[in-house]
């Protein structure tokens, strides 16, 4: 009989469970009520964007595009890209969703 593995986190990964999860809830609410009492505001972004969104604003041949992208086709062939950081994305949000009008902005 074929032994079956035990899928194993990702790693750079972490389950936060307990206490740690806690602690992390407080490092969360803190940033919060910080963000509230500058006005900044909350953007939530995609995980994943067209991976152009990246390549483009980060430079083809940099080292996040060309070692720490995480990228795939989804079943129309388009290249999607895990977000390897928020820069881009916000950007492609602003000139896409029309934010100009709500400038300026702090997010």
């Amino acid at each position: 009989m074929a032994r079956i593995e035990t899928p194993r986190r990702v790693r750079g990964t972490q389950d936060i469970f307990g206490e740690d999860q806690r602690r992390f809830a407080h490092v969360l609410d803190t940033f919060d009520r910080v963000r509230q009492l500058y006005c900044f505001q909350r953007v939530d972004l995609p995980v994943f964007e067209a991976t152009e969104v990246f390549a483009r604003s980060i430079g083809e041949t940099t080292d996040v595009v060309s070692k720490e992208m995480y990228t795939f086709q989804d079943r129309g062939g388009d290249s999607i890209t895990l977000r390897p950081e928020f820069t881009a994305g916000i950007a492609r949000a602003f000139l896409t969703e029309g934010w100009q009008q709500h400038t300026p902005m702090k997010l």
